[in-house]
């Protein structure tokens, strides 16, 4: 009984470990993953408020919708409500 109770109690120290560092793999590779998606989703939003602001400059200067439209990448609708 002696030896049963010591394989036991080593079978569930060793699950444990490996529990805890299997969750701690996957945290920090959600972790990664989280940041990666959130640098790139601003980034796109960075990209669209320069482009925004171009586009409200270019309108300033009196430059068509049409040429904006072009040189920005903005919809022409996009650019009558700046």
């Amino acid at each position: 009984r002696d030896w049963f109770s010591v394989m036991q109690t080593a079978e569930l120290k060793g699950e444990a470990r490996g529990e805890a560092r299997g969750e701690a793999r996957g945290e920090a590779r959600g972790e990664a993953r989280g940041l990666e998606k959130g640098r790139a989703e601003g980034l796109a939003e960075g990209i669209k408020m320069a482009m925004a602001r171009t586009a409200c400059n270019m309108k300033h200067k009196g430059i068509d919708t049409a040429t904006i439209s072009d040189v920005t990448g903005l919809s022409e609708s996009e650019i009558e409500r700046l």
